[in-house]
């Protein structure tokens, strides 16, 4: 994935230029303003940029040097948000197969039946949006999104309105998705534990700008934290739950982290 690109914004200039990996996670990590969600939407195709390029692989989106653009609906890229935005009035079922028919005309590399057993929703496919807990409806997003055969993944802040336990079983799946699927996901946050969790590539932008890239671990410190393990791979952290890939400890137990 490559994306350079200049975009003003009445009086806020977006000048943006970085390089992710084509089967992780790259990270864009800045305050809110900094020009996060304004980069998605150039990714996405939802907003034209004055100048640059975006490329999936050897697939360019956008060139405006070339007066290139694909529209979005072409672009064969999966969004989530931070609100799942799924259809009421649709059961879960209804709603993931909505995916489907935005990918009728994609070869399928991604099965209903592996999306929906990685993410545990199949009790909940006869079920109304209005049924289902918020992470509950982020998780059928994430679905919906993938099963639309994305060759990127977008997420904005997905797990930003969800309460700290909902927060930390998402980005499981999040987590358990990436590994499953290898799919480029491009991932804003405010969150340098979220970047520490899933990130491969960790891009920082502050005011418009792109400050500094680079592997997760050279870009976050690591730090030690001290938890409680209080379900089979989740640890307590004060008042925040999170999954911890590949943890062997007893419920109860207190356990060390790198982070």
């Amino acid at each position: 994935m490559r994306v350079m690109a200049r975009h003003r914004l009445g009086d806020f200039m977006l000048d943006v230029a970085f390089e992710g990996p084509e089967d992780g996670v790259t990270m864009l990590v800045g305050p809110s303003g900094a020009g996060k969600s304004a980069t998605l939407a150039i990714v996405a195709g939802l907003s034209r940029p004055d100048s640059g390029v975006v490329a999936i692989g050897d697939r360019v989106l956008t060139d405006t040097a070339a007066r290139l653009f694909v529209p979005p609906e072409r672009r064969r890229i999966g969004i989530v948000h931070q609100e799942a935005r799924l259809f009421p009035h649709l059961s879960v079922e209804r709603n993931l197969r909505y995916g489907l028919v935005r990918a009728r005309d994609r070869a399928r590399r991604i099965e209903p039946d592996a999306v929906i057993d990685v993410l545990a929703i199949r009790h909940l496919l006869a079920r109304r949006p209005r049924d289902l807990s918020g992470g509950e409806r982020q998780r059928v997003a994430l679905g919906r999104a993938m099963l639309s055969q994305p060759d990127l993944l977008l997420l904005d802040e997905p797990v930003s309105a969800l309460d700290p336990v909902r927060r930390a079983e998402v980005l499981g799946f999040v987590a358990d998705l990436k590994r499953r699927f290898a799919l480029p996901m491009l991932y804003v946050t405010h969150s340098a534990d979220e970047a520490r969790l899933l990130g491969d590539h960790l891009v920082r932008i502050e005011q418009g700008r792109v400050t500094g890239q680079g592997s997760v671990t050279a870009m976050l410190p690591v730090r030690e934290i001290t938890g409680e393990v209080v379900a089979p791979g989740v640890v307590r952290i004060g008042d925040a739950t999170m999954p911890v890939a590949g943890l062997d400890a007893p419920v109860g137990a207190t356990v060390r982290l790198g982070w």
